[in-house]
């Protein structure tokens, strides 16, 4: 049974603006690429993608699409990652399944990994991006992803796209 989650994946344009906002990234960071940038809105763990799907598709039926951008940058320990802004965001969340997860939400971009024992290692970069701003975007789907383990990383593919209702 494959690993789900369901994520925003932002447009073209603004995964380009964060690449060049990042220039040329820390060989001591373990960067995700810029083909596995999302924002996670909900992780379900292994599942029946059909069952998750219909389940999915129930409760975003009707919601609406949010605006969003991306903002300075962050850290988790041992996780570089840019903030995520948008008013609809925590309600979109919420319907997509993160009130069942033990932590709260906080939407955001993985960047990158780090050794938590290092935190400084992220300090020139969430100095470098403390003023980044993506443009304003109205994300028009949520995606349910399957996650699969691969030698040089997580593989993520999509497994259904759900549209949400454009303002």
């Amino acid at each position: 049974m494959p690993v789900l989650f369901s994520a925003l994946v932002p447009p073209d344009d603004v995964v380009g603006a964060v690449a060049a906002a990042l220039d040329e990234p820390d060989g001591r960071l373990r960067w995700e690429p810029p083909q596995r940038w999302h924002v996670t809105l909900a992780y379900y763990g292994p599942d029946d993608v059909e069952t998750r799907g219909e389940w999915l598709a129930r409760r975003l039926a009707g919601r609406p699409a949010p605006d969003v951008r991306l903002e300075k940058a962050a850290t988790f320990p041992g996780v570089l990652w840019l903030t995520v802004a948008g008013s609809e965001l925590a309600p979109l969340a919420r319907a997509a399944g993160a009130d069942a997860e033990a932590r709260p939400y906080v939407p955001h971009l993985t960047l990158a990994r780090f050794p938590r024992e290092q935190p400084a290692l992220a300090t020139r970069w969430t100095g470098k991006l403390a003023g980044f701003t993506s443009r304003h975007w109205q994300a028009t789907e949520v995606v349910l992803m399957t996650s699969e383990r691969e030698p040089g990383g997580p593989r993520y593919r999509v497994a259904r796209t759900f549209e949400l209702d454009r303002a």
